[in-house]
């Protein structure tokens, strides 16, 4: 019998979890594990350029298929560049494992070149951190590391040295066997039954519901109808709770709609499910608040509750609803939805195809997006203005996905996303609405789609600018600063990697490049150049914001910036 090596092992222990490729860009201290892959067939390596595009790809998989993904970094600045990635993928709450590879295990303290110590490094971003000293260690540290990533949705990582993944191994081959367990978790009986009578003797409720209702849409609905109450969104439970929902009225926060503001704003009860909505101002003062998380640490972390309780939405609301009685006063429910219509009307508006029109607003852009993408498709979106798009304009169909750093809020991360979506998702459809900033951001990955042939269909909103920093800018009343991007033609830096570059600029243009994108086989780059000043205001301005854009058109007009006046009403109110 051949000797197996720690690396062997590794390898096989991953496999035997269901792991199917693992991201990465190689290097020697990763020799082990990745001359392990290429002498087998049951596990793909996905070169990346850049190792926090392995972390946000393997985040993406996590995301869409719920199981336990691999990215993997070499010693020293190869696995510290995981590190925002697996801020992402943590605080998403998606199982990863990141293999960070460290220098030789006799140098460790030494001062040695590329030294670092991955057990601090990736302390805060992770359950589990622990480093491969022994042989003897493998196979229990890692599988530790991998049931705790699975367990408690978030992120472990083994510190691998070189010299000990190439050292033979002591056990022979995995030790765990049992497929993931999936308990359910529900508040007790009395509870319940003390959470159905509130309930049931509250009027003008409203239900704020998050990711944490994935797996539970068909119950949400049925407790809406019970108790006519209009369901808001978060932007993290968009894909889970919008689709084939009569009672949905859009989201709030800074990126929702006044519907949705004004469903939580004027109820008398708001009940929380699956949610961690973050943004305290948004929460009505007055309401009653009833909360109900299968992570009992976040209740009362965003807003004052009077009840909580402690169960995954799905468990939860099976064992609520025969608790309940219809309600009958249906006027908050009727009031909510038509302030929705007409908020949608409003927006679908911004949206309309105008004769003559020669500036390209990139609402348009997503609605155009959001009728030619394949009924499955899943969007990716870079944070700022190409997720207040997504959110507004893509339509969830409760098999379409939507990906964004939601939580963490990185710059960069929808490309990455796209190439985890793909590599995991041969078969679907994957379209990044990446903005100008972020795009340039991790632009070498662009390679990447190339070299994995991904045909991932990239959409860069091109407005030279880091456009949502300019808007809050404006709304605090200063001059905006140190936002210009001086941008490239991305087109061709697309067909200089060997991918479809096209670009749009005028509005009767969008279409028919967006369409031959989708139509190409191969990945493909659209360069669409949407207009600078566009508004994407809040669903309530505050006196603090109004105050502020005030003070930005006078110090505009002072500082000799008064185009600029001239450029927003253009572009908002004459359309």
């Amino acid at each position: 019998m051949s000797k197996k090596t720690v690396a062997n092992l590794f390898v096989d222990t991953l496999v035997a979890a269901g792991v199917k490729r693992i991201y990465g860009l190689a290097g020697d201290s990763l020799n082990g594990i990745t001359e392990t892959i290429r002498a087998r067939n049951d596990i793909q390596w996905i070169p990346v350029r850049h190792e926090e595009t392995a972390a946000f790809a393997a985040g993406a998989e996590a995301h869409l298929t719920g199981y336990l993904t691999v990215c993997a970094g070499s010693c020293g600045p190869g696995n510290l560049h995981l590190i925002n990635g697996l801020y992402d993928c943590h605080r998403s709450r998606v199982p990863v494992l990141a293999i960070a590879a460290q220098i030789p295990s006799n140098e460790i303290g030494s001062g040695y070149f590329q030294e670092t110590h991955p057990e601090h490094l990736f302390a805060q971003c992770s359950h589990y951190c622990e480093q491969v000293s022994h042989p003897e260690q493998m196979p229990r540290i890692l599988e530790i590391a991998m049931q705790t990533a699975i367990s408690r949705r978030g992120v472990a990582v083994i510190a691998l040295p070189g010299d000990i993944g190439l050292r033979d191994a002591v056990e022979r081959q995995p030790r765990l066997h049992f497929p993931e367990p999936k308990p359910g978790m529900s508040p007790s009986d009395s509870e319940l039954t003390e959470l159905a009578k509130v309930l049931t003797t509250s009027k003008k409720i409203t239900i704020l519901a998050g990711a944490g209702c994935a797996e539970a849409h068909e119950e949400l609905i049925e407790l809406a109808g019970r108790l006519k109450a209009p369901v808001v969104h978060t932007m993290r439970g968009k894909e889970f709770v919008e689709h084939d929902n009569p009672f949905d009225v859009g989201m709030t926060g800074l990126l929702g709609t006044s519907s949705g503001y004004q469903a939580m704003m004027t109820c008398e009860l708001l009940l929380m499910i699956g949610t961690d909505f973050p943004y305290q101002q948004f929460y009505p003062r007055d309401a009653t608040i009833v909360q109900i998380d299968r992570r009992g640490e976040q209740l009362g972390r965003r807003t004052k509750v009077d009840y909580g309780f402690v169960g995954d939405a799905k468990t939860t609301l099976l064992a609520l609803l025969p608790k309940l009685s219809d309600t009958i006063d249906d006027g908050h429910l009727k009031a909510s939805v038509e302030q929705y219509r007409k908020a949608q009307k409003g927006l679908d508006e911004l949206t309309a195809e105008k004769p003559g029109e020669k500036h390209i607003h990139p609402q348009y852009v997503a609605k155009v997006l959001d009728e030619l993408a394949d009924q499955d498709a899943i969007f990716t979106c870079d944070v700022g203005t190409p997720t207040i798009w997504a959110a507004r304009y893509l339509s969830m169909n409760g098999t379409r996905r939507l990906l964004g750093s939601f939580i963490h809020g990185s710059m960069a991360n929808a490309l990455p996303q796209a190439i985890g979506a793909q590599a995991s998702h041969p078969g679907r459809q994957v379209i990044s609405f990446s903005g100008d900033g972020g795009l340039a951001m991790l632009m070498g990955d662009l390679l990447s789609l190339r070299q994995a042939q991904l045909p991932v269909k990239v959409i860069v909103f091109k407005n030279d600018a880091l456009a949502f920093v300019e808007l809050e800018m404006k709304a605090a009343g200063i001059l905006e600063f140190a936002t210009d991007l001086h941008n490239p033609d991305f087109a061709k830096i697309a067909e200089a990697s060997g991918i479809l570059g096209l670009t749009a600029k005028t509005p009767d243009q969008v279409r028919t490049m967006i369409t031959r994108a989708l139509e190409h086989d191969g990945p493909a780059l659209v360069e669409v150049l949407v207009h600078r000043q566009e508004l994407s205001m809040p669903p309530t301005v505050s006196l603090e914001q109004m105050t502020g854009f005030g003070l930005f058109m006078l110090k505009a007009v002072l500082s000799g910036h008064g185009d600029e006046i001239v450029d927003l009403a253009k572009i908002n109110l004459f359309r």
